[in-house]
């Protein structure tokens, strides 16, 4: 046992129902400024795409995503083979009131 280190304590994390449900975005975009980063989840189904959740990140938050996200991807590959791109949406996507 190290003794120089605090113990870990396990977080209790709590989730409403229509939390756990999930929803399906097929589309995100981000943006960003000095002190944080947006992440916009979309669903672009017809006949109206719509703004399912929009998350805010520190900058150092947003960079330890992409790592994380990144070193998924590779995991995923290395199971299931390499994931084509595809082509992204061909239209832009503004927001209206």
């Amino acid at each position: 046992m190290n003794y120089n280190q605090p113990p870990q304590r396990q977080v209790q994390l709590k989730a409403d129902d229509d939390a756990l449900k999930g929803r399906y975005a097929n589309m995100a975009q981000i943006s960003h400024t000095k002190e944080e980063f947006a992440l916009d989840f979309i669903n672009m189904m017809p006949p109206q795409p719509m703004l399912l959740a929009r998350m805010m990140l520190s900058p150092e938050h947003a960079k330890r995503l992409a790592k994380a996200l990144q070193e998924n991807v590779e995991k995923y590959e290395g199971t299931h083979g390499k994931i084509d791109e595809g082509q992204g949406p061909a239209q832009e996507v503004g927001f209206q009131g």
